[in-house]
């Protein structure tokens, strides 16, 4: 594994919790090269002819293995586009580590766009965690636009944690998902944003078999002047259960768009959608400030708790 400088060190601790170099399959990447790659026996990493990214397989009935594939971007005006495509085997059970972290102290803006395609056969269970995450003194910007595509084989099941809470300037993430019969997706995702930073979330998950069940929850807020919209379907083409959440806390002069759709072409598809955009409630304000905290200490202590 090539070294890494202090700054790339910690982003990949914000991004992947990751201080040191981790059991089990890896790929590391900074400032768009390859600085560390692991395979074991049962998860291979190739890099693509073309070299634009990466394909991961795992090798059917494969328990109690993890992939990380981090990415940091700590040099102003770089922008990439990046495909990792995962194929995993029939029965296997692993957790998927990913995120982009950007450093940028320069005046260009810093973009990374990773599209992640995912390929579950029978009976394959993953656990994929996303974070994002920007810091930097620089007036260029932090941008990451990522894009998860998965088609989920019968009996199948997906478990998503898609958190962004600190120093990304824009985003736009699109999620699309396919769900053979009694298959499983669910999603949590918290979102925090800031300054005049714009989030767009979109989702569309479509149950193609019968026994589908999808879970699609997002938790954000929005403070200053940022903006966030989320735009979430959930389509229903066979007998199965669709549920899409958006709980959102506007503070400042935040905006904040929900954008339900459910679209049912089966008589015996249930599908449901809620959303709530409020701002903190004042009794929860003056219960921590009684206790001793400053109005905005509260506040965080709120927030944190809300996104957790």
């Amino acid at each position: 594994m090539l070294p890494m400088d202090a700054v790339q060190k910690r982003l990949i601790a914000e991004v992947a919790d990751l201080h040191d170099v981790p059991m089990g399959a890896y790929n590391f990447r900074a400032n768009s090269k390859a600085v560390g790659r692991h395979t074991t026996a049962n998860i291979d990493i190739q890099s693509k002819k073309d070299g634009s990214g990466i394909d991961i397989f795992i090798k059917p009935n494969t328990k109690n293995e993890s992939v990380h594939i981090p990415v940091v971007l700590s040099a102003s005006g770089i922008k990439e586009t990046v495909y990792n495509d995962f194929y995993v085997g029939e029965g296997a059970d692993v957790v998927i580590v990913a995120g982009c972290g950007i450093d940028n102290c320069g005046t260009q803006d810093s973009e990374h766009d990773g599209v992640h395609r995912f390929f579950l056969e029978k009976g394959a269970k993953v656990k994929y965690v996303e974070k994002h995450y920007g810091s930097g003194t620089g007036d260029g910007k932090r941008i990451l636009n990522p894009v998860t595509e998965a088609t989920l084989a019968e009996n199948s099941s997906m478990e998503m944690e898609m958190v962004q809470i600190k120093g990304v300037d824009s985003t736009e993430r699109m999620t699309r998902a396919t769900l053979a019969a009694g298959a499983r997706l669910v999603v949590r995702e918290r979102l925090m944003t800031h300054g005049a930073q714009k989030a767009f979330s979109g989702y569309k998950v479509t149950l193609d078999g019968e026994g589908a069940n999808a879970d699609v929850v997002s938790r954000s807020v929005a403070r200053d002047t940022s903006f966030q919209k989320f735009d979430a379907c959930i389509v229903g083409n066979a007998p199965g259960h669709g549920h899409t959440e958006c709980d959102s806390i506007i503070m400042d002069k935040g905006k904040i768009l929900a954008v339900p759709s459910l679209e049912a072409n089966h008589v015996d598809a249930e599908l449901i959608h809620e959303a709530a955009i409020g701002k903190i409630a004042g009794d929860q304000l003056i219960k921590l400030m009684t206790l001793g905290l400053t109005e905005q200490e509260a506040e965080e202590q709120i927030i944190n708790g809300f996104l957790k």
